[in-house]
């Protein structure tokens, strides 16, 4: 079965409405039948950007807690990985919660990132592999 990573954009945009990309978070969201797995870096920021304490950052902690999204990465065995990554991305530049899902889907053979972000075009895993993407459409 895949695994639909998801990354720190589509997280903000379900819980704030003011979002540009709300409606599409929604219904992508809606019509995913996958797990939806990210990292707790990408639930932190998310948080930090929803706003501590809002309405819309409880949400997204209680649909971690409902275990709707499941944080999945544990960070100390992987994280010469994640350093590799960020060097070897440093140009971009890579954030640490993105070589988080990268290294994720490096470790889950069928996976999609759900995001906002065009780098996840750029970036690859495995050294040459592609990363699909779940991605609106331009």
């Amino acid at each position: 079965m895949r695994v639909v990573l998801v990354d720190t954009g589509p997280l903000v945009a379900l819980f704030d409405a003011r979002d540009k990309s709300h409606a599409w978070a929604v219904d992508t969201l809606a019509h995913l039948r996958e797990p939806v797995v990210t990292c707790d870096s990408a639930i932190s920021e998310a948080t930090y950007l929803l706003g501590p304490g809002t309405d819309g950052c409880l949400a997204l902690i209680e649909m971690v807690e409902r275990g709707l999204v499941k944080s999945a990465f544990e960070l100390q065995p992987q994280i010469r990985r994640i350093r590799a990554l960020m060097h070897r991305y440093a140009s971009v530049p890579m954030s640490f919660a993105d070589a988080c899902l990268v290294r994720l889907s490096e470790l889950h053979g069928d996976v999609a990132v759900w995001t906002l972000d065009s780098d996840f075009r750029i970036y690859r895993r495995h050294g040459r592999q592609r990363i699909p993407t779940i991605m609106p459409s331009e």
